[in-house]
């Protein structure tokens, strides 16, 4: 087979999105067709996950539908990290397994059971520690007007129930000045809103600068002619330190939205995570430091051993702190990780009841927040068109794409144009959407 059709299938995070972006870019540079008709593809692509249970079981589910469809597959991202000779004995459409350290290869892989039938591959290191700091090619998978710039790889914390060092390899960041570059090229392609990404952005910088250095990355993206929105995902809490809570307070194209998964507020819980202690102080300091800032958050019920008393005081602490964004996973028990193998595992049924009582808490604290927003007029960048509702559909500086609120817009006079920004006025506010109008 010479020179396949290459189709994409991408399951997980921001990060592995990515990655599948830049396999497609390396893959289309070297005459490679990349079609996102899996119906028209001779080779699949499936960038999988491996972070919670469910991710694994979505990723399999996506293997065996390529499988039972026909398509060769080249499977990618943390599940062939993990489970790499697994894969290949279990699922015999799989031509070739390559590891989150190897991306880069891709092409060669490609090339090499293109060229023979017969071949199987695996390119998979055994610890993904690759510190390549070149600005490879990107095929756009869709994100409008906004692209995630993945800033490091990998993670040096020990958090109790985390299985991405294992998955991802220790961390290791990129250059200020090849993230500059990529960032220029992605805006000079139309990008609007970049979104930093990695495991810890916080983090940033320490392995090569001997500091964290995610203020100096914001001011050299700063720079950036014709980019309008900074966005950060993930801090860690002990790491949002006063510069650069300053300094995203002080850059105006950085956005006031802090992302910071706090996972618990009680803190025995805390201590068997393996988290910081005291969360609190961390919201606190961020309030004081950025005005109008929105923080998202994320928390874990039904961690081993949290009882009653544990979850009641996590419930307080919502309610208490009032976060604007907030996401609550039930807790996904792996061998891999010291939580794993922790006494009192709880059931099923406790988990989600806790999540759903949090997210009931969550509901009208968001409900409440919105009605607040109404009679404001905000910056919204467009992002799509609902025709159902005849709305124009897009975010706030204050909402990530694809985990926070939407704002629909009216437009009567035809002023909205996708990818750009628009002035809206908020008229009326539902639970996690806004609707409004533009503004002249």
């Amino acid at each position: 087979m010479k020179k396949p059709r290459i189709g994409i299938v991408t399951l997980g995070c921001p990060k592995n999105a990515t990655d599948t972006e830049v396999m497609l870019g390396l893959l289309n540079k070297e005459g490679f067709q990349v079609t996102f008709d899996n119906d028209e593809a001779d080779i699949c692509l499936v960038n999988t996950c491996a972070f919670i249970e469910d991710a694994r079981k979505e990723s399999v589910r996506a293997l065996v539908e390529m499988s039972a469809e026909g398509k060769e597959i080249v499977i990618t991202g943390c599940l062939a990290q993990h489970f790499k000779e697994e894969l290949l004995a279990e699922i015999p459409e799989a031509r070739a397994v390559v590891g989150t350290g190897d991306i880069g290869k891709i092409v060669d892989v490609v090339k090499a059971i293109s060229e023979d039938s017969s071949l199987r591959v695996v390119e998979v290191s055994d610890v993904p520690n690759d510190h390549d700091q070149t600005v490879l090619p990107r095929l756009s998978i869709g994100m409008g007007a906004s692209a995630y710039l993945k800033i490091a790889e990998g993670c040096d914390h020990n958090c109790s129930f985390c299985i991405i060092p294992i998955l991802r390899g220790r961390f290791r960041s990129r250059t200020i000045e090849s993230l500059v570059k990529e960032a220029s090229w992605l805006v000079s392609q139309g990008i609007r809103e970049i979104i930093l990404i990695s495991q810890d952005s916080t983090y940033y910088g320490l392995d090569i600068y001997n500091r964290m250095a995610l203020a100096d990355l914001l001011r050299a993206l700063h720079e950036i002619e014709g980019l309008e929105w900074l966005r950060i995902m993930y801090f860690y809490p002990t790491e949002a330190n006063d510069e650069l809570l300053e300094t995203i307070a002080s850059l105006p194209k950085v956005v006031k939205y802090v992302d910071i998964p706090l996972q618990h507020s009680h803190p025995e819980i805390l201590s068997a995570m393996a988290r910081p202690q005291h969360p609190e102080k961390v919201i606190e300091r961020i309030r004081k430091k950025i005005p109008d800032c929105a923080i998202r958050s994320t928390f874990i019920v039904g961690f081993p051993g949290e009882t009653e008393e544990h979850f009641e005081h996590l419930a307080a602490f919502i309610e208490k702190h009032r976060l604007d964004r907030l996401g609550v996973f039930t807790y996904s028990k792996q061998m891999e990780v010291p939580s794993g193998h922790m006494d009192n595992q709880l059931p099923e049924k406790t988990k989600k009841a806790r999540r759903k009582r949090l997210m009931e808490i969550q509901h009208q604290i968001s409900t409440e927040r919105n009605q607040a927003l109404v009679g404001r007029e905000i910056d919204v960048l467009i992002e799509t068109y609902n025709e159902q509702k005849n709305l124009y559909v897009g975010r706030s500086q204050w909402d990530a794409p694809e985990v926070d609120n939407l704002v629909y817009i009216k437009d009567a006079d035809g002023d909205c144009i996708i990818g750009d920004f628009a002035k809206v006025k908020v008229e009326e506010a539902k639970p996690y959407d806004l609707i409004g109008s533009v503004v002249g």
